[in-house]
């Protein structure tokens, strides 16, 4: 039988398939040797993680302050925890203080017991708000605070502001990373072996956790004619660094 060519080529259908498995071949075993470079580049690696602290200086309290009121019933109760919650927020609004908001409201029954029987003698409101405000005006705040009708000083956590974090932010994850890169050093050193390059980074953490709040619990009568002192503190900024690094 005789084999015709295609039109429009200058092939035989017999050259073209004498030519064919050789491309096919060429195209298959072309990426090998780049392939097997990769995996030899992930198997002689080493994971190394840095950390890096920084402390920095705390400079606006984190208030928690409310108005409880007890009473007979629950619409009178409410309705003067609400009037007294009013004044508070005015006064804080005139005191300029920044990110206020209201933290919780709640109104619930209050029980006595008798003879192993459960009754309601009464209700329980309670209005908070949360705020902050720099740390040498907390004080004088507080008090101002318990005179415009607040009834509880719930806690009170101590920042560093905003700006001040993200800086500590970049130093620490600086310091992570030459953390990390000193640690790989050392262990390259101990084996002989040279560094090649980073294949990979890894930010693990980079944070501002605030200070534990200090459990401050007031009622009025008991710091009416009182001064509260606010003394600050240290916030730790801390982030975390992985280096992978061929050798």
């Amino acid at each position: 039988m005789t084999r015709t060519a295609l039109p429009g080529s200058q092939f035989s259908h017999g050259k073209l398939w004498k030519i064919l498995p050789l491309a096919m071949l060429l195209c298959v075993n072309f990426p090998l040797p780049t392939l097997a470079q990769e995996k030899e580049k992930l198997w002689r690696t080493l994971s190394v993680s840095g950390r890096g602290v920084e402390t920095i200086p705390t400079t606006l309290a984190q208030v928690n302050l409310g108005v409880e009121i007890q009473g007979k019933t629950a619409q009178e109760v409410q309705q003067e925890a609400a009037r007294r919650s009013s004044a508070v927020v005015a006064f804080l609004k005139s005191q300029n203080v920044e990110k206020l908001q209201t933290t919780g409201i709640q109104l619930n029954p209050v029980y006595s017991y008798t003879n192993n029987v459960q009754r309601i003698t009464g209700y329980a409101a309670n209005n908070i708000v949360s705020f902050r405000i720099p740390t040498e005006k907390a004080g004088t705040l507080l008090d101002n605070a318990v005179k415009a009708g607040a009834t509880q000083i719930n806690g009170i956590s101590f920042v560093a502001n905003d700006e001040a974090i993200a800086a500590a932010q970049k130093q620490a994850l600086k310091e992570a990373t030459q953390d990390a890169q000193q640690q790989a050093d050392a262990v390259f050193s101990a084996l002989g072996f040279k560094s090649k390059e980073v294949v990979s980074i890894q930010v693990n953490n980079a944070s501002a956790p605030p200070p534990p709040p200090m459990l401050l619990r007031a009622e009025a009568a008991k710091v009416a004619d009182a001064s509260t002192p606010v003394v600050g503190g240290e916030q730790q900024v801390e982030a975390s660094v992985t280096l992978q690094i061929s050798y």
